[in-house]
């Protein structure tokens, strides 16, 4: 996202996390296993989210070499570079709401083409999984668009903001100024095939107020029944979220997911909302208790999704 989140503090979780595709529960399990070294698994290169560098990424790209045997390639992305996206400001586009993505994010998706063309390398002709974090995910949608994607297998993505905001709501601007409309309108639609998948992955860490509400916050995600084949519905099975008192901080985080998605009184991981980082069409996941960003977060008490005991959610669409 193109918004910043203040450090929360931690809210415990139910430890119960939920798959959408056959609406079945999975609780924390042992580690998958490193594939044996005869089994070569999919290069992963990972995007990194609005923000953040390379280096924030170093152990989840370890993890997934060392733990499960999955080379990483993270695209090359410092701090400073966002700045080069203040270009948008000289675009008429920007001041209309109807900014695309390229040339003003054409560095960002060379540096990952860069990334794809060394882990191909790794690949020895075989696919890749791309794995973006927050806009990276988005951003990954728009380089396979524009580079193509015969080469990749799995989009596996982060607490991406998937969807443009509501348009005419009070209050609510578009912060991405018109890109995740462009990526909505012209990018391919999700899927979950053999050949190629779409995971979306987001994170239950706080749930947001509005200024103006009732003392206390409730919000549960619909479970749909055991028929339903509709792999963009979600499940919740036995989710304990904790309900929230209505405080500052929630109603502060609260008009941060109002900005992206029109509502105030949702879940999400303290940036991106629930609803948001999931998208029609790919496999969606949610999991409790945890956080947007690598930065500011911790393994323990404020897991994000790179923690190692959350990649252990995950780790299985790496290595099918």
């Amino acid at each position: 996202m193109w918004v910043w989140s203040p450090i929360l503090q931690p809210i415990p979780s139910s430890g119960l996390f939920f798959s959408a595709a056959n609406a079945t529960t999975t609780t924390n399990s042992t580690r998958p296993k490193p594939p044996p070294p005869t089994v070569k698994c999919r290069p992963a290169v990972i995007l990194p989210g609005l923000g953040n560098n390379s280096g924030d990424y170093e152990r989840l790209a370890s993890s997934l070499t060392e733990d499960y045997g999955i080379p990483c390639v993270v695209a090359k992305v410092s701090r400073p570079d966002w700045l080069r996206n203040a270009a948008g400001l000289l675009d008429a586009n920007y001041w209309r709401g109807t900014l695309r993505p390229r040339p003003v994010l054409d560095w960002y998706l060379e540096r990952v083409d860069r990334a794809v063309s060394e882990a191909k390398q790794l690949s020895e002709g075989g696919g890749l999984s791309l794995i973006g974090h927050s806009a990276g995910g988005w951003l990954a949608r728009v380089y396979m668009e524009e580079f193509g994607l015969s080469h990749i297998s799995l989009l596996l993505t982060l607490g991406s903001p998937h969807m443009p905001p509501p348009k005419g709501l009070s209050g609510v601007i578009d912060q991405t100024r018109g890109l995740l409309d462009y990526v909505e309108k012209n990018c391919s639609r999700a899927v979950y095939t053999p050949q190629f998948k779409y995971v979306c992955i987001a994170g239950r860490y706080i749930q947001g107020a509005r200024f103006f509400d009732s003392p206390n916050i409730t919000f549960e995600t619909p479970i749909p029944n055991d028929n339903d084949q509709n792999l963009s519905q979600t499940a919740v099975i036995n989710s304990k979220s904790p309900a929230l008192s209505t405080t500052l901080r929630a109603r502060f985080i609260g008009q941060g997911y109002k900005q992206v998605c029109g509502q105030a009184d949702v879940w999400g991981d303290g940036v991106v909302p629930e609803m948001s980082a999931h998208l029609e069409g790919a496999l969606n996941i949610s999991l409790d208790g945890v956080y947007h960003s690598p930065v500011g977060s911790d393994d323990t008490l404020r897991p994000w999704y790179g923690s190692p005991s959350i990649v252990e959610q995950w780790i299985h669409h790496l290595l099918s």
